[in-house]
């Protein structure tokens, strides 16, 4: 099945990942004049009424960079809805999506079919993220138009599976838009993530260390400093599973090695699950692909060394 036209046209085959906190105006606005989907979670723009602002002002500077790039246009644009019912401003920020017809939803931690319904309306798709095969044919059920599925190695909130064994079992009955989430940092992973049976790859980390990121210094400079090694799992910090740098959790006062377990019942989202240290304040996100992280630069010059890597990759295998 083809790509939704929304979809097509991208200069990399790459959608980038709303980062809680990090993602902002500045961030999308570069990731999508250079080509791929930028996004952002609805929940960074605070309080509620910014969100407003947010959405006008990255609609009208897209807009104005397509008319003066015709031959060039940016890439579409994506706004993250966290679907729990801990989320008490999902009516409010989805009105305000509705409003200004964000081209793509990304939905998380529960899929419902009405949301779907209300942004097929005005002719946006909806793309959910997953874990697991099960989730996944519960969010196509609900009416996701794709499905974003976060593989073993994914920074923040993460699953488990290997993404060979999860793209697998989701395109034996999907033949939908299947991106691919889970330790994604350089071309040749992208372009893995196709070969592995996926469309796009879903890329985040790396974005931390860019200049337009809304992160601290130390965690940009954390992120160029760490490796695979350096990622601790754990559901400590908010009730869900997720991959965090080793180091913040140290500099935390806690011990990677022996982090307890967190009620996931008492889900939450920037308060801290049981420990005092707050996620994603204190305790920093990130993914196991932050080996291939090697400086902070600007958005535009990630996507280009990138793109050059997946090109590279593509005739080494002369596809």
């Amino acid at each position: 099945m083809a790509l939704p036209a929304i979809l097509q046209n991208l200069s990399l085959p790459a959608v980038c990942s709303p980062l809680f906190i990090i993602s902002n105006p500045d961030l999308v606005i570069a990731q999508c004049k250079a080509g791929v989907v930028g996004s952002f979670p609805a929940l960074n723009a605070r309080p509620g009424p910014v969100l407003e602002e947010w959405l006008e002002r990255i609609t009208r500077e897209l807009d104005e960079y397509n008319a003066q790039n015709p031959d060039k246009p940016a890439a579409p644009f994506a706004v993250n809805q966290i679907v729990h019912k801990s989320n008490d401003r999902l009516e409010h920020d989805l009105a305000l999506c509705e409003k200004y017809k964000v081209p793509i939803i990304i939905t998380s931690l529960g899929a419902r079919e009405d949301l779907n319904q209300r942004v097929h309306a005005y002719g946006g798709i909806v793309l959910h993220d997953i874990i697991n095969n099960k989730f996944a044919k519960k969010a196509i059920e609900k009416g996701a138009d794709g499905l974003i599925a976060v593989a073993a190695g994914a920074g923040g909130h993460a699953g488990t599976q290997s993404p060979f064994a999860l793209i697998q079992e989701i395109r034996e009955w999907f033949d939908g838009p299947l991106l691919l989430s889970g330790s994604i940092a350089n071309g040749n992973a992208v372009l893995a993530a196709q070969a592995a049976g996926a469309d796009l790859a879903y890329i985040g980390s790396a974005f931390i260390a860019t200049e337009e990121a809304h992160a601290d210094q130390a965690y940009k400079d954390m992120i160029v400093a760490s490796s695979a090694e350096d990622i601790v799992y754990s559901n400590l910090f908010t009730g869900v599973h997720g991959n965090y740098l080793r180091q913040s959790i140290v500099n935390s006062g806690l011990d990677p090695e022996s982090l307890p377990e967190s009620d996931p019942s008492k889900m939450s989202f920037g308060s801290g699950g049981s420990s005092k240290s707050k996620a994603w304040r204190d305790i920093w996100g990130a993914g196991q692909g932050v080996g291939a992280v090697k400086e902070v630069v600007p958005a535009a010059q990630l996507v280009e060394r990138l793109k050059r890597e997946y090109q590279a990759a593509r005739e080494r295998l002369a596809l």
